[in-house]
Formats: C-alpha cells, sequence, structure tokens
C-alpha cells in the first residue's frame, strides 16, 4: 500500500498517521554474504552457514544493519511525494534490533509519519519505520528516519 501525498505543503496533515505496509521481503544467504562483504562484518553468526547451524539460532541471520538498510525500500513502497525534487536520507533518530532475522525468513515494513518540521534547507520528516518478521512476535528492527524533502 502506497500513500500518496499531494505536495510537501500537505505533509503535515498525515503527522501521526500509518503510511503503509509494503510487499514481504525474503532474506537469502546471499544478501547475507553480500552486506557482509561490503561492510567487512564477516561475524561468524552470518556468514558460516555449518558452524551458524550449532550457534544460539539455529542457523545464520542477517546483520541488523542488513535490516536497516532496506528502509530506503520500504519507504518508497510506502510513501509518494508529489513535487520532491531532492529528497536526502538526513539520519536516524533511535535504532533497535528487538529481534534477530534469521536467513530464509521474510520481513516487511510498516511505516509512519512521526514528525515534520519545516527548515532553512527543506521540510524535515521523521518516519517511524517497524519490520515485522514474519511469525515473530518481536520486530526486527524499530528506527526512526529523518528524510530532508526539497
Amino acid at each position: 500500500m502506497t500513500t500518496r501525498i499531494d505536495s510537501l505543503s500537505h505533509i503535515a496533515d498525515h503527522v501521526g498517521s500509518p503510511l503503509g505496509t509494503t510487499d514481504w521481503i525474503l532474506i537469502t544467504q546471499g544478501q547475507v554474504n553480500l552486506f557482509a562483504e561490503a561492510t567487512g562484518d564477516h561475524q561468524w553468526i552470518h556468514v558460516d552457514v555449518e558452524r551458524a547451524a550449532a550457534g544460539p539460532f539455529g542457523g545464520t541471520i542477517a546483520h541488523g544493519y542488513l535490516t536497516l538498510s532496506l528502509a530506503p525500500r520500504f519507504l518508497a513502497e510506502t510513501v509518494e511525494i508529489g513535487g520532491v525534487t531532492a529528497a536526502l536520507n538526513y539520519g536516524l533518530n533511535k535504532v533497535r534490533f528487538p529481534a534477530p532475522v534469521p536467513v530464509g525468513s521474510r520481513i516487511r515494513g510498516h511505516v509512519a509519519l512521526t514528525a515534520a518540521q519545516s527548515k532553512p534547507a527543506g521540510i524535515e520528516v521523521v518516519y517511524t519505520l517497524t519490520a515485522e518478521l514474519e511469525g515473530g512476535k518481536r520486530p526486527a528492527c524499530v528506527a526512526e528516519c529523518v528524510v530532508l524533502y526539497r
């Protein structure tokens, strides 16, 4: 589901509202390995399938930051704002990883618009992103993502 907002001047009307939920995304060992290569984080719990099978989660798990790195995808699938000339990743306020993401599981994003504030450089928007783990009791990630729109 995608929420369409006509223009930045209407974004404040959506503060406090859920914007949508993404499709499910399968997390594969290939993705985890590529992320390990890109970041240099080769911890065995992520990349050593045999060792991880005997580990605390019964298999490899995705890096927390891999889950977080899906934030732009989750935002693109849930909100579309007309008249935007630039959308800049401005940072994060809070990030937590309440549950591990086992390789082979699926996650999806729930996005809500938390705050919007005019700034000299544009409009700063805070989204609360919750990455849901299919069949999980706790989310895989909860983050406040800040985007600066122009």
